[in-house]
């Protein structure tokens, strides 16, 4: 989901389809695009602080980005050289040819980078949306995935939370530019606020500076032509996921992975519920539970220490770096 992001800045390559605004850049960060067939990948990068660590790879959930992980990569990038994706039409990626946002079409793209870059397997991380993105991707292909670490997974649930509900009419043909048209007054402001009080726990621990920044993003973003488009598809593609079932369904794909799994759920979670944890950790086998109870939807953003110590415990024991 759209979250806080952080200092620094580049100008974004000239397009005629995205304006000249800016995308922020943390320090130690680094943002290439990647040329593939069809697509085009903005990737953010948090090289290892010594040569030959080993890969890591970040996806983001609805609505967010890559920025979405530059506050846990800081402190993992002792163990891991980091990088993390904006899925096409998010963040700084274009739009897909073949306008596919499944979760499919997300997880095709995410290796389809991994294979051409030659980087895996990777200690793959995945949050929301990304989290399914994740499953599926270590599940079809586990030679590309060392180990896996979801937080708040977007794995079907029979009883959604009334909470999520408004993402999940997104979905709806036509409720997407409605809602565009509806809050077409809305400034970025309260858009941002509105994300906060849905994706965090405790709201209020967000920093002046670091609601600036989520304002100007949203801003950026508001001006894409794809915005909405990109929103509604995605969020399509996860209600249409939740839907498969047999060897495609994610819960299927869930009790496939091979990698060591640890899975992060918020006890203030209004997207994925609290207690989808116990069967995460049931479906994934040998899986590790860090659940946080004051954590919302993003704990990488909210709790990111807690996070990172786990994750290096998960790769301790996997045998290290």
């Amino acid at each position: 989901m759209s979250s806080t992001e952080l200092p620094e800045t580049r100008t974004a390559a000239a397009s005629p389809a995205v304006p000249l605004r800016t995308v922020r850049v943390a320090d130690g960060e680094e943002l290439r695009s990647v040329a593939l067939p069809g697509l085009t990948l903005t990737v953010r990068a948090r090289p290892g602080t010594r040569p030959g660590l080993p890969p890591a790879l970040y996806v983001h959930g609805l609505g967010g980005s890559s920025q979405n992980w530059s506050d846990l990569m800081p402190l993992l990038a002792d163990v891991v050289d980091g990088e993390a994706v904006d899925l096409p039409g998010f963040g700084d990626s274009p739009p897909p040819d073949d306008g596919n946002y499944s979760v499919t079409g997300h997880a095709r793209a995410v290796i389809r980078f991994l294979d051409a870059a030659g980087r895996g397997p990777v200690h793959l991380f995945g949050n929301s949306m990304g989290g399914a993105v994740a499953t599926r991707v270590a599940a079809v292909r586990p030679d590309l995935v060392r180990t896996l670490t979801l937080v708040s997974p977007a794995l079907p649930e029979l009883r959604v939370q009334r909470s999520a509900w408004p993402t999940a009419l997104l979905a709806v043909p036509g409720v997407a530019s409605f809602f565009a048209k509806l809050t077409k007054d809305w400034t970025a402001e309260q858009r941002v606020k509105g994300v906060l009080s849905l994706c965090y726990g405790d709201p209020g621990q967000v920093s002046e500076e670091g609601f600036r920044h989520a304002v100007e993003e949203m801003e950026r973003r508001l001006e894409l032509p794809y915005f909405w488009d990109a929103m509604a598809r995605s969020s399509r593609g996860i209600v249409d996921a939740y839907t498969l079932g047999g060897q495609h369904g994610l819960w299927r794909q869930a009790e496939r992975v091979l990698a060591s799994t640890l899975l992060v759920y918020g006890g203030r979670d209004q997207l994925v519920s609290y207690r989808m944890a116990r069967k995460a950790a049931a479906a994934f086998r040998g899986s590790r539970l860090l659940t946080l109870p004051e954590a919302g939807h993003v704990a990488m953003m909210e709790h990111p220490e807690a996070v990172a110590q786990a994750v290096r415990d998960l790769i301790a024991d996997d045998g290290g770096s």
